[in-house]
Parts: C-alpha cells; sequence; structure tokens
C-alpha cells in the first residue's frame, strides 16, 4: 500500500512540473521579463548566457525533464534535487512579493511563492525517500 501511495504521489508531483515547465518552454511571455533582473545579479557570479528566453526555455526543460523522471520513477531523488534547484530561482524571480505595492497583487504574489515553497517541500520529500 505504501508503494502505491508513493507511486501516485510522485505522479501527481512529476506531472505538475511536466506541465508547468512545457508551458514556459512553448511561450516564456512574461517569465522573461520576472526573471531578468535576477538572471542580472547571477550574471555577477556565474557565467550565464545573456539570451533570457533561452534562459527561461532551459529552466522550462529542465522541469518538464525533471517531472517526468519523477512521474515514471526514474532517479526520482536526483530529478528531485534538481527541480530544488530550478525552483529555488523561479520563486525568487516569479514572486517577489515584497517588491509589489499594489496590495491585491502583493497577496497574490505572497501565496504563490507560498506554494512554490510548499513544492520545494514536496521536492526534498522526494530526495530523502529511500524507502524504495
Amino acid at each position: 500500500m505504501r508503494t502505491t501511495a508513493r507511486r501516485l504521489a510522485r505522479l501527481l508531483t512529476g506531472t505538475t512540473y511536466v506541465l508547468l515547465g512545457v508551458d514556459a518552454l512553448r511561450t516564456p511571455g512574461g517569465r522573461v521579463a520576472a526573471a531578468g533582473p535576477l538572471l542580472a545579479t547571477l550574471r555577477g557570479v556565474v557565467p550565464l548566457p545573456e539570451d533570457d528566453t533561452l534562459l527561461v526555455r532551459a529552466n522550462g526543460a529542465a522541469q518538464a525533464a525533471g517531472g517526468a523522471a519523477i512521474a515514471a520513477g526514474v532517479l526520482p531523488r536526483t530529478a528531485a534535487l534538481g527541480l530544488i534547484g530550478s525552483m529555488v530561482p523561479t520563486t525568487l524571480a516569479g514572486h517577489a512579493f515584497w517588491k509589489v505595492e499594489d496590495p491585491a497583487a502583493r497577496k497574490q504574489q505572497q501565496v504563490q511563492l507560498l506554494k512554490n515553497l510548499a513544492m520545494i517541500g514536496g521536492l526534498v520529500q522526494v530526495a530523502l525517500d529511500r524507502d524504495e
């Protein structure tokens, strides 16, 4: 029963990242502008390409691939660690509620940041799961 529950949990978790990742890969849209300031800061520390759209799409591809791996049960702990590495900058760039002045928009971004933290918490659980 626990094995079935773990598989279902991985399927639910993984498909979320597949869908979100494919969306970012296909239509990076506003994500590029949101990621710009963080990417500019990171370029001071890490050599990154100057093409922000490429980086947003690459991040989406990484999320889709990591999600598919988790859903399929293929190296789920490794995939979870990769997704955590992807989600931290995604969350900071995309949901910086402390920079938003409009109270309603600020609250919405705060909720999205907290949702992403919960998703990261789920990934930590996958990364630490050694029962299978």
